[in-house]
């Protein structure tokens, strides 16, 4: 929630700053008074320690502080030179002011800087995140069991319901069913675990739930949202156990669309765990388990795809990778996912399933004329200055788009689908997009074209889920909802907006630094290697380059280049060689050399082989 700030004391705090504060209610709106600042944004960094005997200096970890800090002797905490190290900055308010050191003292010594389980650590310490849960937290989980009233769910325990997750997954938060009706419909059925059913609100789990707000998946850490005990056991929909969900039981057509939905609380009794590679083989081959059911799905899932794509969407489709080690725990192989059928078909599931959910609230809105509080998963129009250097980078690779139009925006991710420049453009024009985020005000989701949209699938790992499976069940618990109900969610609503929107992003960050530092393991056992990469973009002092079986990303400076003396032209976006006339250009494939890599910066140097 916004509030407007009213303070007897003068605090100069900034965006980013942790703050007690006191609520004052008033009918006209709200205000708060801040109490104390008690972390600044920029408190507390990760960071490279240096011994100069007499004093110590830190060199952070962040491109917001670029500083480094003067560690007094009596603060070295037991730090010796070139160790990573979690330091505080005493005087943070003087960030930025040029003509003020910035004094520090080391909190903890992670280990020696450059070591990959120091550099791991040092990623979870730089984002906050804590793997950990306090032991309040651990026992109030423990004490949870799963009991409930028959006469408050459904009874789905004898019907065919799985779940299709990765091979790794340790919690199953979503299953899947499927029924042919009479006449020629079908009964989709998206079965959700019941998380609100054990996490109360405003207890201290939920509390905790709330500021971690998200799950974070590092290449070999997750950091949890909720305890194992909850996220592994209670609300994981394991096969052949009770488990209790929250259900949206859709009725589809002949020709797969949507004629109405059902969202009621159940009980559930998983009849298989597929992963996608079982699931998929299944459906191919027409033989195992739910071979019916699968390939029933398999049908519905791409009819749903082909009418939402010929509609408003746009369909990114971004590489991921995948990390293999040996048995000492280092990275012994780097593979691209497949991105297969089976695993489209959840994610199509999951969309409509979020879609009818949103669309309950919206009509419940427009039958009672009342505007229902709710969260929205929102993604607003792009920046036009973000779309027009857009449609001026793939000119270079023949094609042409009206940053205005979304007709031609979904005719280019067609036309460089399965093309060496598809990722490319692909990872540029996702972040050519505004970021989509969770706000209490309905804007709709331009990405996926959809007037009304939420997030209710993913409870075990998402807040903003959670409150959503407690919104829904309220609004669907009796005929007229309670005064006190709308004016809590009012009040509440856009605070866990705002934290699960900036959890996001900070776990988005953590998520990709771990990947990088697990690519810089790699390509650090394979200097003077060659391989064939793409030219992936171009700034004045160099070229970056793909590798493009695994996807490492690395520059080739100008400096490095011996065949000639490259100058790069800033408007038509490409190099050339001042004796040769050689150009270079993005989507251009090259063969380069590994020649450098700074484990610590996270940066690798390439070399052009002619």
């Amino acid at each position: 929630m916004v509030f407007n700030i009213k303070g007897t004391q003068t605090f100069a705090h900034k965006i980013g700053d942790k703050v007690n504060f006191s609520i004052l209610t008033k009918d006209n709106g709200s205000e708060a008074e801040i109490i104390e600042i008690t972390s600044h944004k920029n408190k507390f960094v990760t960071g490279k320690f240096e011994d100069h005997k007499s004093y110590g200096l830190i060199f952070p970890d962040s491109r917001e502080i670029k500083n480094q800090i003067i560690v007094s002797y009596r603060d070295f905490s037991g730090a010796k030179n070139n160790d990573k190290v979690y330091a505080e900055i005493l005087n943070p308010s003087d960030h930025g002011d040029e003509f003020t050191d910035l004094r520090g003292k080391v909190i903890e010594v992670l280990g020696q800087s450059g070591v990959r389980d120091t550099e791991e650590r040092s990623i979870m310490r730089k984002f906050g995140l804590e793997k950990e849960f306090p032991q309040n937290i651990l026992e109030e989980s423990e004490k949870l069991k799963i009991e409930f009233d028959p006469k408050d769910r459904l009874d789905l325990r004898d019907k065919v319901i799985f779940t299709i997750d990765p091979e790794d997954a340790k919690d199953f938060d979503d299953a899947v069913s499927i029924e042919k009706l009479k006449g020629g419909n079908y009964l989709l059925g998206v079965h959700i675990a019941d998380v609100s059913h054990f996490v109360k609100e405003d207890s201290e789990l939920d509390k905790e739930a709330l500021r971690r707000a998200t799950s974070t998946y590092l290449v070999k850490n997750v950091i949890p949202m909720l305890p194992e005990k909850i996220s592994n056991e209670l609300c994981s929909l394991k096969p052949n156990e009770d488990r209790l969900t929250f259900s949206i039981l859709i009725t589809l057509s002949r020709t797969f669309k949507v004629k109405s939905f059902q969202i009621v609380k159940t009980v559930i009794n998983s009849k298989r765990r597929f992963t996608y590679e079982e699931a998929q083989q299944v459906i191919e081959t027409g033989k195992g388990d739910f071979v019916k059911e699968l390939q029933m799905m398999d049908m519905i899932s791409k009819s749903i795809t082909l009418q939402r794509l010929r509609e408003e969407s746009l369909d990114f489709d971004s590489n991921e990778v995948k990390f293999r080690f040996d048995k000492h725990g280092s990275v012994s192989e780097i593979v691209v996912k497949e991105r297969i059928n089976s695993m489209r078909l959840i994610e199509e599931f999951m969309l409509l399933a979020n879609k009818c959910a949103t669309e309950f609230v919206g009509n419940l809105s427009k039958e009672n004329k009342i505007q229902y509080p709710f969260i929205y998963r929102v993604h607003d129009i792009p920046n036009s200055d973000r779309m027009k250097e857009l449609a001026d980078f793939v000119k270079q690779f023949g094609y042409t788009i009206n940053p205005e139009d979304k007709t031609t925006l979904r005719k280019l991710l067609n036309d460089i689908e399965g093309k060496p420049e598809e990722f490319i453009i692909n990872d540029l024009f996702i972040r050519s997009m505004a970021k989509a985020i969770y706000q209490t005000k309905n804007i709709g989701h331009y990405g996926l074209g959809f007037k009304d949209y939420s997030h209710f699938t993913s409870p075990i790992r998402r807040y903003p889920d959670l409150a959503v499976h407690r919104c829904l069940f309220d609004y669907l618990s009796t005929d007229k909802i309670p005064v006190d109900r709308i004016s809590h969610y009012e009040k509440t609503l856009s605070v866990i907006c705002k934290q699960s929107s900036i959890m996001e992003q900070n776990a988005e960050k953590a998520e990709r630094e771990s990947i990088k530092l697990m690519q810089i393991d790699y390509i650090s056992k394979h200097l003077g290697s060659e391989y064939e990469g793409i030219i992936s973009g171009m700034i004045q002092y160099g070229i970056f380059v793909e590798i493009m079986d695994i996807l490492i990303e690395g520059m080739i400076r100008f400096r490095d280049m011996n065949d000639d003396y490259y100058e790069y032209d800033d408007k038509r976006h490409i190099a050339v060689g001042r004796r040769k006339r050689k150009v270079l250009k993005a989507g251009q494939k090259v063969r380069i050399k590994v020649i450098r890599v700074n484990k610590e910066s996270r940066k690798i140097d390439f070399a052009l082989v002619n």
